[in-house]
């Protein structure tokens, strides 16, 4: 090895793991990426440039060690890097498969502006974390000593599951409550395979139940047990439920037949990719094969509606977006991944209506981009007399989602919330309104990234164990 085993972007070239060609991979729902081969990856770490300012750990939410682990990944000390990479993310797997590096850590990369090509951060950190389950380095959670106090977490997605994993290395007894048949939230019913495949997600679940993490399946608190049983039951309360109630399309004809929810079609395809049975699936409700689609939205959730679409073996998928490609929420790089699939996009294009019960086309208003909004974006606005019909035979709405009223659902008036729905909690410890009682993500935020819902699961885990110690301390007064 020589003495200086980093700093290599001058020579090397940044090299991403091989992407599986465009016609082999819409006919499945296996990832798209292969892993890197252990050469492969020190020499991709090799590049990093150890910044004096790290501006890839500076910009990621959970502020990652990326410079050191990718500096003891090309010294060949993987179980270190995996060890440091651990220490700060508790699914770096995860966040290596989805995380929009491109917006994060790796487009902030110093290396790039200089035109040398950003360090593929997100695929050295998924080989790390692979490569750690392969060879067993990933254990169960071993408390040094339990705790007799107990936490109740609402929400089995990835700020419940990684607030669940901070608690139990602490020792504390937790239960976590979710609506599903399976944990993991928006990772195991809301992305497809083909960017998060389940087993990944699935061997995290069986990690945390081997570490004395208790999950109460098929339970929607406010129905099938009060909220207010649950305080009674908890020394603290953790409200990770994520936000899952669709925006609705507006115009003549939005009730048709035909005309489904983003997440009503992620999760019947996720379901069929697990080997349930899934009656909308099968009658063609939720089914796009053979069907001319329309998927209406520009954010990364109707990036992996187009491409589900694309698998399931529809004639034709269209994407309607009211702004341009510059202006569109979602990640780029998705929806390169989405054109080479055949998906059609159709910017600056906004749904005015739809003909027919069920669904048999949809009025396409054209639009152009006006005068910058209060966010700094330009607002789209109609081109008068600009319209067309689009046939379609499936239409998937994919703007987004708000938070359900939760006070009204769990009878409790005392859970404040914003003007949007969302709950109002302390920015870094989530505590709410109600003493003991927390609340993290997309709850929180409104809808977000699975890496800032990692993020604040383990902050809020951290001021929950402040709690429960000064509780502690009281009650030994």
């Amino acid at each position: 090895m020589s003495k200086q085993p980093m700093l290599k972007f001058v020579t090397v070239e940044r090299d991403m793991p091989e992407k599986r060609a465009a016609e082999t991979r819409r006919e499945d729902f296996k990832e798209i990426y292969a892993e890197y081969a252990d050469a492969k990856a020190k020499e991709q770490a090799a590049r990093c440039s150890q910044c004096g300012v790290p501006y890839c750990q500076s910009h990621c939410p959970l502020h990652n060690n990326i410079p050191d682990w990718l500096r003891l990944t090309a010294e060949g000390r993987l179980q270190e890097a995996y060890e440091l990479s651990q220490a700060t993310n508790t699914f770096p797997e995860i966040c290596g498969r989805i995380c929009p590096q491109d917006r994060l850590c790796e487009g902030n990369c110093v290396i790039e502006q200089s035109g040398h090509g950003t360090v593929t951060i997100g695929s050295v950190e998924k080989y790390i974390t692979d490569t750690a389950w392969e060879e067993g380095w990933v254990k169960p959670i071993t408390p040094s000593q339990e705790r007799t106090e107990s936490v109740g977490i609402i929400g089995a997605g990835p700020g419940g599951l990684a607030a669940a994993d901070v608690l139990r290395q602490a020792g504390v007894q937790v239960t976590v409550y979710d609506r599903y048949d399976r944990a993991g939230g928006l990772l195991t019913y809301g992305i497809p395979g083909f960017k998060l495949e389940k087993d990944v997600v699935m061997r995290r679940v069986e990690q945390l139940e081997q570490g004395g993490v208790t999950f109460v399946m098929n339970c929607d608190v406010g129905t099938d047990i009060s909220f207010a049983e649950l305080r009674a039951k908890h020394d603290a309360i953790l409200i990770a439920t994520g936000v899952y109630k669709s925006r609705e399309l507006p115009g003549p004809g939005a009730g048709a037949k035909g005309i489904v929810r983003a997440i009503d079609f992620l999760t019947a395809s996720n379901r069929k990719s697990f080997g349930d049975d899934v009656p909308e699936f099968e009658d063609g409700t939720l089914n796009a094969e053979g069907k001319r689609v329309i998927v209406i939205g520009g954010g990364d959730t109707a990036m992996d509606c187009v491409r589900t679409a694309i698998r399931q073996g529809a004639t034709s998928v269209k994407c309607l977006y009211r702004r341009d490609r510059e202006n569109m929420p979602g990640s780029q790089r998705e929806v390169q991944n989405a054109e080479e699939e055949g998906v059609d996009f159709q910017w600056l294009s906004a749904p005015k209506g739809f003909m027919g019960d069920p669904v048999t086309s949809v009025k396409v208003q054209q639009m152009r981009l006006g005068a910058p909004d209060a966010s700094g974006r330009q607002s789209p606005e109609e081109i008068e007399g600009a319209e067309y019909d689009e046939p379609a035979d499936l239409v998937i709405k994919a703007l987004g989602f708000e938070p359900e009223d939760l006070p009204g659902h769990w009878d409790s008036g005392d859970l404040h919330v914003t003007k949007w729905g969302t709950v109002k909690a302390e920015f870094t410890t989530g505590q709410t309104s109600i003493e003991g009682v927390f609340a993290v993500g997309d709850i929180v935020r409104g809808a977000s990234l699975v890496v800032w819902a990692i993020r604040d699961g383990r902050d809020s885990a951290a001021a929950i164990l402040d709690y429960l110690n000064g509780a502690q301390a009281v009650a030994a007064e």
